[in-house]
């Protein structure tokens, strides 16, 4: 550790989200002198302060308000009235001003020296951080870049908070539209779309892609689509937007024209065509780095940039773009830089969607499989075939595995329904612990739990392959005759 200079740390972390706090609290443990900095009013970055923590308390006060058709038996909350956007955000403030609280605990308990102000590069050793009480430069050993993403602007026009918003102005919102378009079918479009439309607003999505969301297994896409069809939202997918304005007619309204020559009117238009990182202002020429046209940095598996000492990690490097993975990706790069030995992060890292109803996937999907030839069988259950389902009110919640077909190794579980991206992690641990088919067969799960989902699933697949079985070796069975 330096002494003797309040300038000189041994790690900057520029950007205080889940890769900026991760790194930061690691080196710090390791006895070094660590500067997180922040431009933002508050420590947490995106994530705590327009992005995962906030849209998923707005999601669960959504909740609150209005079961979709099914999904509670008694679905008290039917009966309510139309929510304000007041009343749906005044619990998002809350938890967020808490999550602060938290983050900032937990650098003060770890010594870590918060600094808010906006970062720039000088050299590879040098920061300048801009504030209203004036300019600080800083110099380190190393510096971090988890400066993280800002959402894509639309084409042409400028986001004006009430009319044509950003992902990072939805909750800005002081009421709620009575029609919606959402341009873009990514995880953030399609998540915003499900809430507001369980609120009753029409949606209408928007991408020039064939399907949303082209990673997930496609059956349980095809789900999502039928119960978000089933909600009301009606999906343009194929088609390109040529033209995005804000017009009087007579009321302030959305128009999008598409090449088609289609045109889509809404009181609200969200673009989410994804994000891009937030590297303009960080005067990366003066270290000889250089973006990709999204904004990205490119580091290796040490996440190393070009320039030795200094790293990137979080978003701001591309996939996956998790909180979970940016805050990992952090810490490892902290222990690449002071030489700690720690294993790389595994391959089997979860994905979770919190639409309405969520998603949450880990592993391989079946495309994935038929593309690589590799062998497969699945399992299903349905949460109306499960107890806790029944009792969730749930009844169009599905559940799969994937197994080898001839080693029974688990390559993947999938769900859509209440709780899956809870329910996911048992797969998770067996998949990354080597395990299969056999361990589901053998394994008690607790009565009434969605993890019964993982017993019916594997006795599913364990019948299917015992059909194959049976079928492949009578077809080989010599003729008697």
């Amino acid at each position: 550790m330096s002494q003797g200079n309040d300038n000189h740390f041994d790690l900057i972390c520029i950007g205080s989200g889940p890769a900026g706090q991760r790194a930061a609290i690691q080196a710090s443990k390791i006895g070094k002198r660590v500067a997180l900095i922040e431009k933002q009013r508050c420590v947490g970055g995106v994530c705590i302060e327009t992005g995962t923590i906030p849209s998923k308390t707005f999601r669960e006060a959504v909740r609150r308000y209005y079961s979709r058709p099914g999904l509670e038996a008694n679905n008290e909350f039917q009966t309510r009235s139309r929510p304000t956007m007041e009343q749906l955000v005044g619990h998002v403030s809350r938890v967020v001003e808490r999550e602060i609280n938290i983050v900032q605990d937990a650098m003060e308990r770890n010594d870590v020296e918060l600094i808010q102000g906006r970062a720039s590069l000088v050299d590879p050793r040098t920061v300048l951080v801009e504030s209203f009480d004036g300019k600080r430069q800083l110099e380190s050993d190393y510096i971090l870049l988890a400066v993280g993403t800002l959402a894509n602007d639309p084409p042409g026009v400028v986001s004006d908070k009430d009319t044509v918003i950003t992902s990072d102005s939805v909750l800005n919102l002081t009421k709620l539209p009575r029609s919606m378009a959402v341009v873009g079918a990514g995880v953030i479009g399609i998540e915003y779309a499900s809430m507001f439309a369980a609120l009753g607003v029409q949606v209408t999505v928007i991408d020039q892609r064939p399907r949303p969301l082209e990673f997930l297994d496609h059956e349980i896409a095809d789900e999502l689509i039928h119960q978000m069809r089933k909600s009301g939202v009606t999906f343009r997918c194929g088609e390109a937007v040529k033209k995005i304005e804000a017009v009087q007619a007579p009321q302030r309204k959305g128009l999008i024209e598409l090449e088609s020559g289609k045109h889509i009117v809404a009181d609200l238009i969200l673009f989410s065509t994804g994000r891009v990182g937030a590297t303009e202002q960080l005067g990366l020429e003066h270290v000889g780095l250089e973006a990709d046209k999204r904004g990205r940095l490119k580091v290796d598996d040490d996440y190393r940039t070009a320039v030795p000492h200094i790293f990137a990690a979080g978003d701001v490097i591309g996939f996956p773009a998790l909180a979970a993975t940016s805050s990992e990706q952090g810490r490892l790069a902290a222990c690449h830089m002071f030489n700690i030995k720690a294993e790389p992060m595994g391959n089997h890292f979860p994905v979770g969607i919190y639409a309405i109803p969520e998603i949450s996937m880990v592993g391989a999907t079946e495309q994935d499989l038929t593309r690589d030839k590799i062998p497969y069988e699945t399992g299903i259950a349905r949460y109306r075939e499960i107890a806790r389902g029944q009792i969730l009110g749930d009844d169009s919640g599905m559940f799969k595995m994937i197994f080898h077909r001839e080693t029974g190794e688990l390559l993947g579980t999938h769900c859509i329904g209440s709780g899956a991206t809870e329910l996911i992690h048992i797969g998770q641990a067996v998949q990354g612990l080597g395990g299969g088919l056999d361990y589901f067969l053998k394994t008690v799960f607790n009565f009434p739990t969605l993890a019964e989902c993982y017993k019916v699933a594997a006795y599913n697949a364990a019948n299917k392959l015992a059909l194959i079985r049976s079928a492949t070796s009578s077809n080989s069975a010599p003729d008697a005759s």
